[in-house]
């Protein structure tokens, strides 16, 4: 059951832990933090679940798809970090990791 680190927009530290049957955007929801919108629920059809992922835990990540790429290119908060939260399951390796939720477009 990883944990996971979560900053939230008005700077306020949230640690989530939860099983690996999960996105992250289902974790971050569920564990209260309403500013993550995730509008399309999960679908992969809106980016309101935008996250900075820490750099450290960047390669222990899925590899991004078109369309998550394309989705995150109409953000003006988009950088090197930025991750669609839903696209991203919760595994072991993903322990400690940090996220904060992006600013809203």
């Amino acid at each position: 059951m990883p944990q996971i680190q979560v900053t939230r927009r008005d700077g306020e530290l949230i640690t989530i832990h939860r099983d690996t049957t999960v996105t992250l955007m289902e974790a971050i929801r569920d564990a209260g933090a309403d500013e993550l919108l995730a509008l399309c629920g999960g679908c992969c059809s809106c980016a309101t679940c935008h996250v900075h992922v820490d750099e450290e835990f960047l390669d222990r990540l899925p590899p991004m798809s078109s369309d998550e790429d394309d989705l995150l290119e109409s953000s003006d908060y988009r950088n090197h970090t930025s991750r669609l939260s839903c696209q991203i399951r919760l595994t072991s390796d993903l322990e400690g990791m940090r996220v904060s939720i992006a600013t809203e477009d």
